[in-house]
């Protein structure tokens, strides 16, 4: 454990919103992953054994700054929604002057804006301190504070504590960690994210799982109950081999009725790259992704049809998505816009130009992403607009085409050129991160309930 860092009040002063809805077969959440999620994945915060309460105080504690003969209470706080520090420490019974002071002294290690619900902090009052008296409402009452004790995230732990003299310090001391890895997986029953997340995994494992995926499968009409599949990531555990952290995705799985794809995670050292690769080293990043949004409902394809506004029948020209107003709408890959603006029918309209003769448009958008207009080069997966019904629309959705050589093709059927595919030294280089994968995987049992032939396949 590192050397705590000790700072004084008197010399320092003041220091994916997303949403995501993959299908309700892979993943199904609402709401700001942000105000619900830290920026590092954690485990669930739990109220320490009195052996970690020890270790605590004597953090808190020291015979040169602090007076250890009162008696100690350690509360458990947690912030609630719209909740500020100050508003959870007054719920503990907090002096307002105290809480100020410390939270003053913590704010070097701790970013206060970024702290969400759900973060939970330990409070510690004397005892021995008579309520104020005399005071203004609303701190009449309150108890004596003497310290504070955070996890802003798993691998760090912030400490404050009032000395002898009144004035407050803090410390952060890290946490020791060691390196390794988590295997989760099984038939889907209800959701990928379901099982993962019970298995242990994260938030950002199955979306990470959902991007390799992207450009082979559909989770909204190609998952089937019964379907496998597997995520291998890289995890940090504590002293006491809990883990605290899940990190990148090595290896990820999908063994289903529509799709039998794995894919490993390899860093090709020409050019700095980190993609996925089959086992014959070809990248899961195709050259334009199956479908520009998520959490769509395919409410239209491409061919033949009954206008709807018009009524009568001509050929649609691309694929319809209905989706709620606001939704995302992605760059389907690399490229150039053209135009970004209304154009007849379509309302508003983005038309983007990859390489080979390939462009895509987006159409009946309720507007554009910040910075889109004619002439911004894109990446593959870059917001540039948002669902809507302008145009000749009956209701809010995306309108999508692929365009080859000028001309409207159907996206869902478009056998799409792939990525790299390595060769050479390249290539053995892959083979053999690929062995030291296939290594840890076999080292870390996958926690199926039942196996795989127990679990027959059947039909949507």
């Amino acid at each position: 454990m590192q050397d705590p860092k000790c700072i004084s009040v008197k010399r320092k002063g003041l220091g994916l919103a997303t949403a995501i809805f993959l299908g309700t077969m892979i993943f199904a959440t609402t709401g700001c992953v942000e105000e619900t999620t830290p920026n590092v994945q954690e485990t669930t915060s739990r109220e320490p054994s009195l052996s970690e309460q020890l270790l605590e105080l004597a953090g808190l504690n020291s015979a040169e700054f602090y007076d250890t003969t009162f008696q100690h209470e350690r509360r458990l706080g947690q912030l609630e929604r719209r909740d500020t520090l100050i508003d959870a420490l007054d719920r503990l019974g907090a002096d307002r002057l105290d809480a100020n002071g410390a939270i003053l002294a913590a704010s070097p290690f701790i970013d206060m804006r970024r702290l969400r619900p759900g973060q939970t902090f330990g409070a510690y009052f004397d005892l021995d301190q008579l309520p104020p008296t005399g005071m203004d409402e609303p701190d009449k009452g309150k108890q004596r504070l003497t310290g504070l004790s955070f996890r802003p995230d798993p691998t760090r732990h912030v400490l404050v504590s009032r000395t002898v003299n009144g004035d407050w310090i803090s410390r952060e001391l890290a946490v020791k960690t060691t390196a390794g890895h988590e295997r989760v997986g099984g038939p889907i029953t209800s959701s990928i994210y379901e099982t993962a997340r019970t298995q242990g995994a994260s938030d950002q494992q199955v979306v990470d799982f959902a991007e390799i995926f992207a450009y082979d499968v559909d989770f909204q009409r190609e998952i089937r109950p019964g379907d496998e599949f597997e995520i291998t990531y890289e995890a940090a555990y504590d002293e006491r081999g809990n883990k605290i952290l899940g990190g990148e995705v090595v290896y990820a799985r999908l063994d289903g009725q529509l799709a039998k794809r794995e894919f490993y995670r390899f860093t090709t050292e020409d050019d700095g790259l980190t993609d996925f690769y089959d086992a014959n080293g070809e990248a899961a990043r195709k050259f334009l992704m199956k479908t520009p949004i998520n959490g769509a409902r395919l409410s239209s394809h491409y061919g033949k049809r009954k206008h709807p506004v018009l009524g009568y029948t001509k050929l649609h020209k691309g694929t319809d998505f209905a989706a709620p107003r606001g939704t995302p709408i992605y760059a389907a890959g690399n490229g150039v816009i053209e135009r970004a603006s209304r154009w007849s029918s379509y309302g508003n309209y983005i038309r983007i130009r990859h390489a080979n003769g390939y462009k895509t448009a987006y159409a009946h958008l309720n507007g554009y992403a910040k910075g889109i207009k004619s002439g911004k080069r894109v990446k593959q997966g870059d917001v540039i607009g948002y669902v809507g019904t302008t145009g000749r629309s009956t209701g809010p959705h995306l309108h999508y085409e692929v365009l080859v050589n000028g001309k409207q093709v159907n996206a869902m059927r478009l056998d799409l050129p792939t990525g790299r595919k390595l060769t050479g030294d390249m290539l053995e280089q892959f083979k053999a991160e690929k062995a030291r994968i296939d290594a840890i995987r076999a080292a870390k049992a996958l926690p199926l309930v039942e196996h795989a032939e127990n679990h027959a396949h059947e039909p949507a």
